[in-house]
């Protein structure tokens, strides 16, 4: 039995005649008449009584043709689920990212994947590279933006990368610090210091290097958090002072509540933001959406970025200018 026999089937019902019916699903009598032999031979019922060139529905017709009609209407649903899904309107979507990323991206990329396709179904996850991984590699997330780094040790996982990070220190505007050229480490050592956001070792290790600190670096500081929420609230409300990419920050950089500060040596690490997921797995059409997302999101910090660099180079020329005059 197949829904294309259902469907012959359902005709003759609803049309009364198998002329009518014939036409209606584009057969002639003779073929829809074996269609239905057919389908009786394998419900081990008569559907039909073949009385002078007519057929009269039978007991088991009536009770049955529900069901088929339900059948049919199943397989047309299905087949429209899947188009849906290939379109990228229905289906389910879930996705991670570090806290310092979700500050400015994950509000608004949801919005704008629903407002595309309501009848998605989303998850996130806003966690640490480390589990974000983790949570991948048990296939509980369909892909996640990161450190583009966790791909490296799985080959079951690919990266796409989207943003080479730059990184500096930070503290509120009318900090002590603010404003003063070549602060060292010793300078930042006066205040308490934050660590935030995911670092891995080498990053650590980087860090330890360019201001001369012994390992292990969290004894270096006051507090650890990798919730970006608190090391803003942190930053602005004291006179802490915090590591950090421009992509955590940046919302408060263009509010002006906090500013980078000139730090010697500059806060050179290396880390490269980008969309991980799993390798050669079929994308939903969401997905790609999803990433276009991404891909705009990261393309305008990094004009952002840039822009409030060379602002920033503006007026240390400026105030070095006037420190030698």
């Amino acid at each position: 039995m197949n829904t294309r026999q259902l469907r012959h089937f359902l005709a003759v019902m609803d049309l009364g005649s198998l002329a009518a019916a014939a036409e209606a699903v584009h057969l002639s009598p003779p073929a829809l008449s074996r269609s239905l032999r057919a389908l009786e031979d394998e419900l081990r019922v008569p559907l039909f009584d073949r009385q002078d060139r007519r057929l009269r529905p039978t007991p088991y017709a009536v009770t049955y043709a529900e069901r088929a009609r339900r059948i049919v209407f199943d397989e047309r649903e299905g087949a429209r689920s899947l188009a849906l899904m290939r379109s990228g309107e229905l289906g389910a979507l879930s996705f991670g990212m570090g806290s310092s990323i979700a500050m400015t991206l994950l509000g608004p990329m949801v919005l704008e994947l629903l407002s595309a396709a309501p009848g998605l179904r989303l998850g996130t996850l806003v966690q640490s590279t480390d589990v974000l991984l983790a949570a991948l590699q048990r296939e509980e997330l369909d892909f996640f933006v990161g450190d583009v780094r966790a791909a490296d040790a799985d080959s079951g996982v690919s990266a796409e990368p989207v943003y080479d990070c730059t990184f500096g220190w930070f503290a509120r505007r009318d900090h002590p610090l603010a404003g003063q050229l070549r602060i060292g480490i010793e300078d930042l050592q006066r205040y308490p210091l934050i660590m935030s956001g995911y670092a891995n070792e080498s990053l650590l290790r980087r860090m330890a290097v360019l201001y001369g600190l012994p390992l292990p670096l969290q004894q270096h500081f006051a507090a650890s958090t990798n919730d970006v929420s608190t090391v803003l609230t942190l930053l602005t409300s004291s006179d802490a002072i915090a590591p950090s990419t421009d992509v955590a920050v940046i919302s408060a950089l263009r509010a002006g509540t906090l500013v980078r500060l000139d730090v010697q040596p500059a806060l050179d690490l290396d880390l490269t933001l980008g969309i991980v997921e799993h390798t050669g797995r079929t994308r939903l059409p969401a997905a790609e959406r999803a990433f276009e997302v991404v891909r705009a999101h990261f393309a305008a910090v990094k004009e952002e970025v840039a822009a409030q660099r060379s602002r920033g180079s503006a007026r240390r020329r400026a105030g070095e200018r006037r420190a030698s005059h």
